[in-house]
């Protein structure tokens, strides 16, 4: 419970100081709180959700997925040898220099203007914290439970999934984090070109019709989308990595 409190206080007091500083505010650019709130109640209905949120949220899951597999397979691959990562690590910097909303008009070119273009937005983005953190935790292998495993004969698909990804999961799980936030992002900014519905275009129509309590309710939206996606991704970590945080809590207790 105390956790819960600490963990409520803080945006219960910032929703309560908007609330309050913005109470009088006449500017048609930053309209009171309840104003914003009433319109969230009138915007984000059942169809709105249908129509805007689901696909949003549909494109965001599919593109962090396909990035998740293929972080996760080529960093075991680029971490499992020396040479492959050495050769590959001048690339990898370079492409990862490159920020992702900058290749959206070259990903139209060969994706096209549906569905398929943003989610390849979303994964060329999210892929590269997964790949790194992966090629890491790969490295990262206890040299002592690697000859263990090699002198038990431990190989192949028992020696991937019981020692070296079971070992990467704590800095895969960082990486999968990280790419949680920027899959939104450009869920957001894949959204803005050549769409015809998702939060994204919803919040820049809003926008370019001076709807601005309305655009504020779509923001608002994204915040609160982005808060249970983590509260989610945490669960599922808790539950994966459960031996290792573990393990950490009986060396601190020791």
């Amino acid at each position: 419970m105390r956790r819960l409190a600490f963990a409520v206080a803080l945006p219960a007091l910032l929703v309560a100081g908007w609330w309050i500083v913005s109470d009088s505010s006449t500017s048609v650019y930053s309209p009171p709180l309840r104003t914003v709130v009433a319109a969230f109640g009138e915007v984000w209905t059942g169809s709105r959700i249908a129509d805007d949120v689901l696909p949003s949220v549909a494109r965001l899951l599919a593109g962090y997925a396909l990035a998740a597999a293929v972080g996760v397979a080529l960093g075991v691959v680029i971490g499992s040898y020396r040479r492959v990562r050495a050769a590959a690590e001048p690339v990898l910097e370079f492409l990862r220099a490159v920020p992702p909303p900058v290749l959206v008009p070259v990903i139209m070119l060969f994706a096209g203007i549906g569905d398929t273009m943003k989610i390849v937005v979303i994964a060329t983005g999210c892929v590269w914290p997964v790949l790194l953190n992966t090629v890491e935790g790969v490295r990262s292998v206890d040299a002592v439970l690697a000859e263990t495993a090699r002198s038990y004969g431990i190989g192949g698909a028992a020696r991937l999934r019981h020692l070296v990804l079971r070992s990467a999961s704590p800095q895969i799980f960082a990486g999968l984090r990280q790419a949680l936030s920027i899959g939104i992002i450009l869920m957001v900014i894949s959204e803005m070109f050549a769409a015809s519905n998702g939060l994204g275009f919803t919040i820049v129509q809003f926008q370019r019709s001076f709807a601005i309590p309305e655009m504020w309710s779509g923001i608002l939206l994204l915040g609160l989308l982005g808060f249970l996606l983590s509260v989610l991704f945490r669960a599922v970590e808790h539950r994966a990595l459960d031996w290792y945080h573990g393990l950490r809590r009986s060396r601190r207790s020791s």
